[in-house]
């Protein structure tokens, strides 16, 4: 249609805009999938568009959607209103909600584990400020694992940027931008409208680049609240976020040479082999590697796999250790940092020119410089390749019988049931030990009995952590088969080492997929740092079970002083009576004083309708097993 005092030439370039601009829109509409008129499941974008506000945090809110995020975990506060308002709307029509934390540590804890769990972005938020700062830890803890994360801070307005503004942190007050930098791949501020799309895009694509990670929006409140400069979103990042798997041939090529030639192979597994764990297992089988998992990646093979000998490591085996000795002329190191804590303290057993290191991540390469091979590309790729290259099948279900013929069920053995693995384990009297008070390795060698196979295990920094690593070992028996979560059924934060990391991460573990209970093992000292998550767990109605190691110690503490012959000073705690704290919340608890109460729990009952608290009085005087970290802090001799 013409358009009155326009030439013929201005009008017709009009109509074509005009068509371009609309048929634009249904493109997009489709690119990114909307739901339609006709999907009785989901929400009328246009209607929500045309009757509520639909700002920059609509926006972002819609970017989140359309790559499958279900939930915001964050506090609210007055500069990141506009974010939580664009949070209530989404949840009204079914999207994207807010999960609320009672810190900002506790939500990006949480952000990591739903991450981890779910295959989706972690994303956590937090206003201006001490709301920024809060993040940090939580940031920093994901960085480490290399979840990734988007965070989202706000800002003061910019207008009052420099002018003092209350919690202004900004770089002209307490310049959060530059903080986050150091433990984050990606941290801006977006100072712009027209910024605000572009510097989205670009921090999530960068939170699933290798080496995974958070990447950092800093947001000012009149950018957050300003109208949205689109109806939707203008890049389908679902499609951007797609990456080619992209194989190394040459160093591949040469490694299935040496897997041919080599006569006594070890394998270390590290926490980057979950999507490829089935065929990896399979091409051991295949060559009969004897198999040694770094503690992340305890979780991903059977206790109970006849080449398992063990975790190498932070709190690991000497059977694992063994495993590489004089006669292994090759050791293939399978996503894995080989970290201090993955690599036994940097052993040169292992760190020689026997190692072959594979990993997708360049910066995991840089730390084996003195490796024979390095093999770089996808993990999954690479072994679905040997097991082509070999004529490798996978085990079967029937096959996996070899770990125990006896166990014909798929259900946890009973407490008398016995299963034999092929890893050696110190003091493994104290597994059997009924005294009371409760010993720490007794109480990890009965959880797998009381709680069904296709439990979590999440652990918290200190003694809980050695305890589990060495002793706790979820029954699982397959020998082969990728799992269909990515998380694994153990994890720990234990790089960052983050007290109350695994009370926040069971929320978002939980969140990942409710049907799971999950465990978190943590400490007296942990629960009362960042106890309060618990109450997420509540309102939400998860089925987590907090179990507190409680002996009004910082265990780690005390005995890491004793063996390394230092002051006796600053860990002792009170004595708190976690099932009084439960209970004052309305939550299920239970006093755990010997192996008997433990025996006659009924899970399914502890959890039916939430969460529970089992308040474990252990015994404070078992020496966990920490060598391997005092050496590494130079405080105790270890041969």
């Amino acid at each position: 249609m013409a358009v009155k005092g326009e030439d013929n030439n201005t009008a017709s370039l009009i109509d074509v805009v005009t068509q371009h601009d609309e048929a634009l829109e249904q493109a997009l509409g489709e690119v990114i999938d909307l739901p339609t008129a006709n999907d009785s499941q989901a929400f009328d974008v246009s209607k929500n568009i045309s009757s509520e506000p639909y700002e920059v945090g609509d926006l972002l809110v819609s970017y989140l959607e359309q790559i499958g995020v279900e939930y915001v975990f964050g506090i609210p506060g007055g500069a990141i209103e506009p974010l939580y308002n664009a949070l209530a709307r989404s949840e009204r029509r079914g999207g994207a909600k807010s999960v609320v934390a009672r810190h900002e540590t506790g939500a990006a804890f949480m952000a990591d584990g739903y991450s981890r769990n779910s295959g989706n972005l972690g994303v956590c938020c937090a206003t201006a400020g001490p709301g920024a700062t809060n993040l940090i830890t939580g940031v920093a803890s994901a960085y480490d694992n290399h979840s990734p994360m988007l965070v989202i801070t706000a800002q003061t307005a910019i207008e009052n940027f420099g002018r003092n503004a209350a919690q202004e942190s900004a770089d002209t007050g307490i310049n959060t931008v530059a903080m986050f930098e150091h433990c984050t791949h990606y941290s801006t501020l977006v100072s712009h409208i027209n910024q605000f799309e572009q510097k989205l895009a670009s921090a999530i694509m960068t939170a699933y680049r290798s080496p995974m990670g958070p990447a950092h929006l800093s947001i000012p409140l009149d950018v957050l609240r300003h109208s949205s400069p689109a109806k939707y979103p203008s890049y389908d990042l679902s499609s951007l976020l797609w990456q080619p798997s992209p194989i190394d041939m040459d160093s591949f090529n040469i490694f299935c040479g040496e897997l041919a030639s080599s006569e006594n192979l070890v394998f270390i597994i590290g926490e980057a082999c979950s999507q490829g764990i089935g065929s990896i297992l399979s091409v051991a089988l295949k060559f009969n590697a004897k198999i040694v998992t770094t503690p992340h990646a305890k979780g991903l093979v059977s206790p109970y796999h006849p080449l398992f000998r063990g975790v190498l490591g932070f709190a690991g085996h000497e059977s694992a250790i063994d495993a590489i000795d004089s006669d292994v002329d090759t050791i293939v190191a399978i996503g894995t940092t080989l970290s201090e804590t993955a690599s036994n303290t940097w052993d040169q057993k292992i760190l020689n020119q026997k190692l072959i290191h594979i990993d997708s991540s360049e910066d995991n390469l840089m730390h084996s410089p003195m490796a024979r091979l390095h093999v770089r590309g996808d993990i999954a790729k690479i072994f679905e390749n040997v097991e082509t290259k070999f004529n490798i099948s996978k085990p079967t279900n029937s096959d996996s019988r070899i770990i125990n013929p006896k166990l014909k069920s798929k259900k946890a053995p009973s407490k008398d049931e016995s299963l034999k693995h092929q890893f050696v384990m110190n003091e493994v009297e104290k597994c059997l030990d009924n005294s009371t008070p409760l010993k720490p390795q007794r109480l990890m060698q009965l959880l797998p009995k009381i709680f069904p196979p296709e439990t979590k295990y999440l652990c918290d920094s200190g003694n809980s952590m050695a305890w589990s690593i060495h002793y706790l070992h979820p029954y699982d028996r397959r020998l082969a088969g990728s799992r269909d979560e990515s998380g694994g059924l153990f994890w720990t934060c234990l790089e960052f080492g983050s007290m109350g990391w695994a009370i926040g991460s069971s929320v978002g573990t939980a969140l990942a997929n409710r049907k799971s209970p999950v465990v978190c093992l943590t400490g007296d000292g942990s629960m009362l740092m960042y106890g309060g998550e618990v109450t997420v767990a509540l309102q939400e109605k998860l089925p987590v079970v907090f179990i507190v190691l409680n002996d009004s110690e910082y265990g780690m503490v005390k005995h890491g002083q004793r063996l390394g012959h230092a002051e006796k000073v600053g860990y002792t705690l009170p004595r708190i009576n976690f099932v009084g704290y439960a209970n004052s919340m309305g939550m299920n608890a239970c006093q755990i004083s010997s192996v008997s109460d433990l025996e006659n729990l009924d899970v399914k009952e502890l959890i039916a309708d939430g969460p529970a608290i089992l308040d474990v009085a252990i015994d404070k005087e078992e020496v966990p097993p920490i060598n391997s970290r005092l050496k590494a802090l130079g405080t105790i001799h270890v041969d």
